[in-house]
């Protein structure tokens, strides 16, 4: 899955699973034994990705410092993002079911992190999870715009982000947050 993730990033959905096999060292009835199709395989990634980051939230969800447990999903969510630049995923079709449930779990748990920023009062009262799925991607999607951005450069924008959450000196949102993820 490692050279597959590799593979993709380099070469988006074009990727051909010989591709992926030269990248592992193996033949291309391996990866087919393991994955009966390139979809079973970038769903295999997809999945991979999320368990990471709900397993990182659903042990923040105990951490004393809601503020700060929140921060940390937000940070690992981005550095995640920028070690596999996957986000050519968004342009999957249909996600199949186990990817539509861990998605499920996984907006559970970020909506358990706001709301418990929200109520420590780290976070605006007018934040809601919705917002801050929307928002994950935004540092790595911004810094993708920029040629030869420096490595780091994704985390002025994670703070951007995150003081625009925070109470302070915050004016009203003009617009209701959207009902979704």
């Amino acid at each position: 899955m490692r050279a597959a993730a590799e593979e993709f990033a380099v070469r988006g959905l074009d990727a051909s699973v010989a591709d992926i096999a030269r990248r592992a060292g193996v033949g291309k009835g391996t990866v087919f034994r393991h994955f009966a199709t390139k979809d079973d395989l970038i769903a295999a990634i997809v999945l991979d990705r999320i368990a990471v980051l709900t397993g990182v939230g659903e042990r923040l969800l105990e951490a004393a410092d809601p503020g700060a447990a929140l921060l940390e999903f937000l940070t690992i969510a981005a550095q995640q993002q920028q070690q596999r630049d996957l986000s050519f995923l968004q342009e999957v079709g249909e996600p199949s079911a186990a990817v539509v449930q861990a998605r499920s779990r996984m907006f559970q748990t970020i909506h358990a992190l706001v709301g418990r920023a929200r109520d420590n009062g780290a976070v605006r009262a007018d934040i809601t999870g919705s917002d801050v799925i929307l928002l994950m991607c935004a540092p790595g999607y911004i810094t993708s715009y920029v040629p030869d951005a420096p490595p780091g450069l994704w985390r002025r924008y994670l703070a951007l982000i995150f003081d625009g959450l925070r109470p302070d000196g915050a004016s009203p949102l003009p617009h209701p947050p959207p009902a979704g993820p």
